[in-house]
């Protein structure tokens, strides 16, 4: 069976990006481009990974990354944060978020 991943990102040419570089490794990409959309996505799909954009518009990924955190069923799916955001202090606060790790923008493909 192949891997599901979630995208959560606004911004179409971001996804695209990813959409290409994930495609080549074959496998099962879904895709949301708000916050309500990304829980119902991941509710009803259970991507064994989700990429998400913390900059997304009507609720932030760090919202988003807390109500999946708050279900049982996500409490070990692995979440990548995608941010143009990679101080410091905006690093410690990512992985106290949820996150188990990030990705800055743009997206080094190689990565």
């Amino acid at each position: 069976m192949k891997r599901r991943i979630l995208i959560v990102e606004d911004n179409p040419l971001h996804t695209r990006l990813i959409e290409m570089t994930l495609r080549a490794k074959n496998y099962t990409l879904l895709k949301a481009t708000d916050g309500e959309e990304a829980l119902d996505i991941a509710t009803r799909e259970r991507p064994d990974l989700i990429l998400m954009d913390l900059n997304l518009p009507e609720m932030t990924g760090f919202e988003v990354i807390k109500k999946l955190r708050e279900n049982p069923a996500f409490s070990h799916t692995p979440i990548i944060a995608i941010t143009a955001y990679a101080m410091k202090e905006d690093r410690e606060r990512l992985i106290e978020s949820g996150c188990d790790a990030y990705l800055t923008k743009p997206i080094d493909t190689r990565e």
